[in-house]
């Protein structure tokens, strides 16, 4: 199966183009960067760090309806519009790693997946996904009476805050208890403040170093608590799960689908 990447140039696709080098039934077919950008021509290989390949990097503007059969894009909100533009106008199914995105960009997602498959998700990491459903099944026994608290700590140049998987490890907890994440979260603490309402979500974000990805989902009482902790080491674990949603996308109906769609867990 040919596999296509938007933004090869990035930390993520980068790391994509080895996950799908080492991929024994997935190929990489076309590696696209920005039109003005200055690795349009350098080989993808070289840029990755595991010596020179085939392919070199594309600009956007050159990409082809034939050039892959899944794309894969892991790049900025700001351009998250325009590639699921290109994706429906070609009928492109799309795996989509790109966090952040506003409401804006949301309901553009939505659309598109009326006319394309697209897998959406803010972390392709299967233990994190195996995570998400674990915290379900805490908050189904301990929300109602412990405090919640999600802690998130990544690299320095990590730009949304808190992460796309820390907020959905708190939809995800929300919605077993049949809460409004937008209205039931509390995003830091300072200076005085009234005791704590049971009844939120709380979240603390860590930016520094290297650090790959580390989530908690803390489920507190009095007199014990639970915490549910993922801790990634490589960014590669998250590029082969990407790229074996790639291969299970391949041939679905339009629709937007999960992780949890692609590991068969409970959504």
């Amino acid at each position: 199966m040919k596999v296509g990447l938007f933004g090869a140039n990035g930390r993520m696709g980068r790391v994509l183009v080895e996950a799908l080098d080492l991929s024994e039934d997935a190929m990489l077919s076309v590696a696209t960067v920005r039109d003005d950008s200055a690795w349009v021509g350098m080989n993808v290989g070289e840029l990755a760090g595991i010596g020179k390949k085939p392919i070199t990097c594309s600009p956007i503007s050159s990409l082809q309806q034939d050039s892959a059969d899944v794309m894969i894009d892991f790049t900025l909100p700001a351009v998250i519009e325009s590639n699921l533009a290109w994706c429906v106008k070609n009928n492109m199914p799309v795996v989509i790693g790109t966090t952040g995105l506003n409401d804006t960009q949301l309901a553009a997602l939505d659309e598109a997946a009326k006319q394309i498959p697209i897998v959406f998700a803010a972390n392709y990491s299967v233990g994190v996904n195996l995570m998400l459903s674990l915290v379900r099944q805490a908050a189904s026994v301990l929300g109602n009476t412990a405090d919640i608290e999600i802690t998130e700590a990544h690299h320095r140049y990590k730009q949304d805050a808190p992460s796309g998987t820390a907020m959905a490890i708190g939809e995800a907890i929300a919605d077993e208890l049949g809460r409004d994440l937008k209205t039931c979260a509390v995003y830091g603490r300072e200076g005085k403040e009234p005791e704590r309402d049971q009844g939120t979500i709380g979240f603390a974000t860590v930016r520094a170093g290297d650090i790959v990805g580390e989530h908690t989902a803390l489920f507190a009482d009095i007199g014990e608590r639970l915490e549910i902790t993922h801790k990634a080491s490589s960014r590669l674990t998250f590029a082969k799960g990407a790229v074996h949603a790639a291969q299970w996308l391949h041939g679905r109906k339009p629709g937007l689908y999960s992780m949890a769609n692609v590991l068969g867990l409970p959504a």
